[in-house]
């Protein structure tokens, strides 16, 4: 999502940052870059006129002419004004409230309603909250058993409604089993239409009174596109609303609606989905989502991606065996293999590196790349465990075997030995010398130097 805006806007920034000295002419070919890279990415025309209205007239200020490296200037007051076109910071859930705390789901049907409450429900239950996900969604065939079926693939427990009851009905009934059962916070999932009407926008409006949510959500699709805006107003007009949540940001969408929605609706953007896995909801951020616009990547995302999915206890343990200089071996290699899949692998990996790193790494296909550590970590396992502490010891009819035993020719076993030589090098080196020579021989591996090394 956003690649064809990132490009545009690096180009634009290229070009800015070769410029000496800001002019009043190269200021207007730039915001005129500028504004077809949004309106091309779908962002509301409203939205654009505003954002580089106020672009312009940073960018003509006196602290910015006067800057010893104007195009650098003028690339800070692009990245400050897109973060607060999104929101200036993370806003979270606002859960101060008598226990239960509601949370109203809204939205289109289609939007990801349902599998974003379940995907809420996770990230709250993984925050000590008790959590009760509900269904009110009457009409869509199999609404109701597709929640219970993410509750219980999730361990939370889901109230027992049915599509013979009205929404009303379930409303009242969720309420007191949640406050019988001491419930922190309730997920309730509302139901969507195809389009936007009155009985619908009715229906759900009655619900909100009934149900005196501390939390509205408002669920978009994010490759609506322009539609996404026209909704969110609609949906804005009616309810209350306290946050949006946009699905599907990694799909192929243009990403309007990412710079849009919040603009349109007043109301900060307080979750992303970004796969369709359970984990797939994220925090949203506005800094780092202009970043990742510009092509500065999401340094904090990845660590904290890092934090949640590996396995810090066997990282230290790797780590702590490189420090005091022992043997680094296959073993080891497949327990890095394994954290990089736990992470997303290539694919996850790339969407949130810098610019640079990234076009180094887009050189290896994503999809070749996990396959690669799949085939890896399948080598490995039909090695014994003495030929993993000893890869000097597999010579040819060992190599046979253990190509037979993981369904490869024995080529790729050479390969993944010749791959994990290289590997042990660079942990020779950080064992020496630190982490700055083993960058530079990575660098070196992926044929060029990280940003900011000589």
């Amino acid at each position: 999502m956003l690649d064809n805006l990132t490009g545009r806007l690096q180009g634009v920034i290229k070009n800015l940052r070769g410029q000496a000295r800001l002019t009043e002419e190269n200021i207007a070919d730039t915001m005129r870059e500028v504004r077809m890279a949004l309106l091309e990415a779908d962002v509301a025309l409203p939205v654009v006129k505003e954002f580089i209205a106020k672009v312009k007239e940073r960018a003509q200020g006196k602290e910015v002419l006067q800057s010893l490296t104007p195009g650098q200037a003028v690339i800070e007051v692009v990245n400050d004004e897109l973060t607060a076109l999104m929101g200036k910071a993370n806003v979270g859930l606002n859960l101060a409230a008598v226990p239960p705390a509601i949370i109203l789901m809204a939205g289109l049907q289609g939007s990801g309603k349902t599998t974003t409450s379940a995907k809420l429900a996770k990230l709250l239950k993984e925050q000590k909250k008790k959590v009760l996900l509900a269904s009110a969604d009457v009409y869509r065939p199999a609404a109701i058993t597709q929640l219970q079926t993410l509750a219980k693939q999730l361990e939370i427990d889901c109230f027992d409604s049915n599509a013979h009851q009205k929404p009303s009905e379930i409303a009242a009934q969720t309420l007191e089993h949640a406050k019988k059962n001491y419930y922190d916070v309730v997920i309730f999932d509302t139901a969507g239409r195809l389009g936007i009407d009155e009985a619908m926008m009715a229906e759900i409006k009655a619900l909100h009174a009934q149900l005196k949510p501390i939390e509205t959500l408002f669920v978009v699709d994010a490759m609506q596109g322009q539609d996404a805006v026209n909704t969110a107003k609609a949906f804005g007009d009616t309810l209350p609303l306290t946050g949006v949540v946009l699905t599907k940001l990694d799909g192929d969408a243009r990403g309007g609606a990412a710079l849009s929605v919040r603009h349109v609706t007043g109301q900060p953007i307080k979750f992303i989905g970004v796969s369709e896995k359970v984990d797939g909801l994220e925090p949203f951020h506005p800094d780092r989502m202009a970043g990742r616009i510009l092509g500065m990547g999401d340094v904090l995302g990845l660590i904290e991606e890092a934090h949640k999915k590996v396995d810090l206890a066997e990282a230290q343990k790797v780590a702590d065996k490189i420090k005091s200089g022992s043997k680094f071996d296959l073993e080891d290699f497949k327990s890095q293999m394994s954290q990089m899949r736990k992470m997303g692998g290539m694919s996850a990996l790339m969407d949130k590196m810098p610019a640079q790193m990234a076009s180094m790494a887009a050189k290896v296909n994503n999809e070749d790349a996990d396959k690669s550590l799949r085939r890896i970590e399948g080598i490995i396992n039909s090695m014994t465990p003495l030929e993993r502490r000893k890869p000097e010891l597999i010579k040819a009819t060992r190599k046979k075997r253990i190509a037979d035993g993981s369904g490869v020719q024995v080529q790729e076993v050479n390969r993944l030995l010749k791959q994990f030589e290289e590997t042990q090098k660079m942990m020779k080196m950080f064992s020496k010398g630190g982490m700055a020579k083993m960058m530079r021989g990575l660098g070196g591996m992926m044929g060029g130097k990280f940003p900011g090394m000589r």
